[in-house]
């Protein structure tokens, strides 16, 4: 059993570090379909709340990437990456609606609670503008929308700032990897770029975990 999952911790870190080599066999395998299966990852990782650990950032960093070369179409990239991650956000509201009050009450073993505690705290410091800001931060970005389903914002409310987020998270990852992706130095370093990238996203996480413990010292 532990084997297990070490082995799928480490096919899931390959799967981080090499997303470029990765999503280069799924295209030249699945061609046009290929449309359909960044779909269902960017719909899951912003729409289940089980799911935070699929790659986000990256992986729209190296699908722009592909699109500069022709491999992908960035116009139809960008409107299925768009409509995933808005649709996804929406269903992750409509969850957090439904059954979102009982994780706060209730041991659910595949949702941590703390995550859904630091991503309220998030709410209660930036407000609606949450859903944008959280569209660049991993985790909080799966959690974002479903917190927001418990009670933090009106529908109404809520699908702006869904459907501002969403567009602006897609455009800026996809054009970063259009027009950066391929310069030899990012291509022959792909592994550290997408490090790069993830740290650069966890930065506002790592300052509000300080900023946090600073104030419990205090108090």
């Amino acid at each position: 059993m532990e084997q297990g999952l070490m082995q799928g911790l480490k096919n899931l870190i390959d799967i981080f570090l090499h997303i470029d080599k990765h999503l280069g066999l799924v295209i030249s395998e699945y061609h046009f379909w290929t449309y359909g299966i960044l779909f269902v990852i960017i719909f899951c990782e912003t729409g289940l709340v089980i799911t935070p650990f699929l790659p986000g950032d990256s992986l729209l960093f190296a699908a722009g990437s592909f699109a500069a070369i022709g491999a992908l179409d960035p116009i139809v990239l960008f409107v299925i990456i768009s409509i995933a991650a808005i649709i996804g956000d929406t269903v992750n509201y409509w969850i957090g609606n439904k059954i979102g009050k009982r994780v706060f009450t209730d041991n659910i073993r595949f949702l941590k609670k703390e995550y859904l505690e630091k991503t309220h705290r998030f709410y209660e410091k930036h407000g609606g503008k949450t859903i944008i800001i959280a569209r660049f931060i991993p985790i909080i970005r799966t959690f974002a929308p479903f917190v927001a389903g418990i009670g933090a914002m009106s529908y109404s409310k809520f699908i702006i700032y869904n459907v501002v987020g969403g567009l602006l998270w897609t455009s800026i990852f996809i054009s970063a990897g259009y027009f950066f992706g391929t310069l030899p130095f990012v291509k022959n370093n792909f592994g550290l770029v997408v490090i790069a990238i993830i740290i650069i996203s966890v930065v506002p996480i790592i300052i509000e975990l300080v900023k946090s413990l600073r104030s419990k010292a205090r108090g």
